[in-house]
This record gives structure tokens, sequence and C-alpha cells, in this order.
């Protein structure tokens, strides 16, 4: 699904290599400023590197632009506000993502069942946002726009899907919840994710593999034998 040959960018990737298979959730680990946000940037496009080739789906992406690789690679930051649209209700920012580089088009017809997809998506996270699709995101906190953001990743059509540290500002209730989130809806729908993480909680319960950073190269540094999930 994901391959990257030899790829060198930023001031700290140094020849990395990695193949992420279809339908794997591949967790990256690494100290701070070991590369792992330059590694997502360089993924999905919003930094080229300067040696080496990035392949999706057996297809040379390595020129293509970040826009040109929104419809098969959706991203969720660390920080919400940057994949959320503030002034924009939850409705209209679900919209925009459900429709990302696909040929969707809306009508009235189809409405009612968009919200309806939409309300069962939210009613997981039991945060009450279900009731609140017209509400501004701006209004929500922190945590409900972060938890937004994962769910607007999921609506795409995109092959993969980029976490990078997605739980690290949030308290440990809405963490949880947002795990939950992921191991009933991500991994039980076997979507090909990469996640940064510093917590030990999601290695443990997360992912097929664990990558590790550091000094400029991508290692193995174990496979998960993960319990199966009961939604």
């Amino acid at each position: 699904m994901l391959q990257l040959i030899d790829i060198t960018a930023g001031i700290v990737l140094k020849s990395i290599n990695l193949k992420v298979n279809k339908d794997e959730f591949v967790l990256i680990v690494g100290d701070n400023g070991a590369g792992k946000t330059t590694l997502f940037n360089t993924i999905s496009g919003s930094i080229k590197p300067r040696k080496g080739k990035i392949l999706i789906a057996g297809q040379d992406v390595t020129d293509a632009s970040q826009h040109a690789r929104a419809s098969v690679i959706a991203n969720v930051f660390q920080d919400p506000k940057i994949g959320t649209i503030g002034n924009m209700t939850l409705r209209e920012n679900l919209n925009i993502a459900y429709k990302r580089g696909t040929p969707r088009t809306f009508s009235v017809s189809n409405a009612r069942k968009r919200d309806a997809m939409y309300k069962e998506k939210l009613q997981i996270l039991n945060m009450n946002l279900e009731n609140r699709l017209d509400d501004y995101v701006k209004d929500l906190s922190g945590g409900q726009r972060q938890a937004l953001s994962v769910i607007m990743a999921t609506l795409s059509d995109a092959k993969i899907l980029l976490l990078d540290e997605i739980t690290a500002a949030l308290d440990r209730q809405t963490a949880e919840t947002l795990l939950r989130f992921i191991e009933e809806t991500i991994i039980q729908e076997k979507k090909t994710c990469l996640m940064i993480t510093h917590d030990t909680n999601h290695i443990e319960r997360l992912g097929d593999k664990v990558m590790t950073l550091r000094n400029g190269q991508l290692t193995l540094s174990g496979k998960i034998h993960k319990a199966s999930v009961n939604p």
C-alpha cells in the first residue's frame, strides 16, 4: 500500500525505507526531534524529499503535491484546529471531509442519509456531538474538536490515515474515548494507518507493528499481538 524507498528529507531523515501493507496499522515512536512529523509531512506531500521515492498502491507519488495526495491520504494532527474549520458547523466540516478527493455531489435527497451516517459515527464517542451538527466547531472543546477531526478522516475514501499524536493534548477520559473509537472503527474496518505516539498504552492496545525513528533511521521494533476488540 505505502512504500518509502531510500527517502532523505528535512534535516533529520536519512535514507528511510518503509513498507506498510494494505489494512496494516503501524505505530511510529521516537524521541522529540527525531523527525516523526517530518516523516508524515513527507508522506502527505507538504515536504518534498531530496532523495528517494514514495509509492502508494504501486504508483509513484514522489513529485505529487499535497493537494494531489489528499484523495488518498487523510491526516489528523495533534492540534485539531489544523484539521477543522472553526467558523463552520460540524455538518459543514463533515461534508467537506466526506467529499474530499471524490466527485460526490450533494442533493436534498441524500442529506438525511448523510446526517444519519454522521450521527451514527458521532454517537460512538458518547460526547453528544450527534445532536450538535448545526453548532459551530469553534464552540467545541479541544477534545471534542479532536474527536471530530478523527471522524472526518474516516469519512473519505482515503487509502491511508496518518494520525500524529492525536491524544497528546487530551485528558485521560477523552483520550480513552478516542482510543475506543480507533479500535472500533479504524482497526475493525481494517483501514491502513500510521500513528505517531509516545504513549506505551497505545503500543499495548493498537497496531500490527512498531517502528522506531532514531538518528534519522527507521527500524522495526517489534510486532504486536492485539487482543480482539468487542464493540
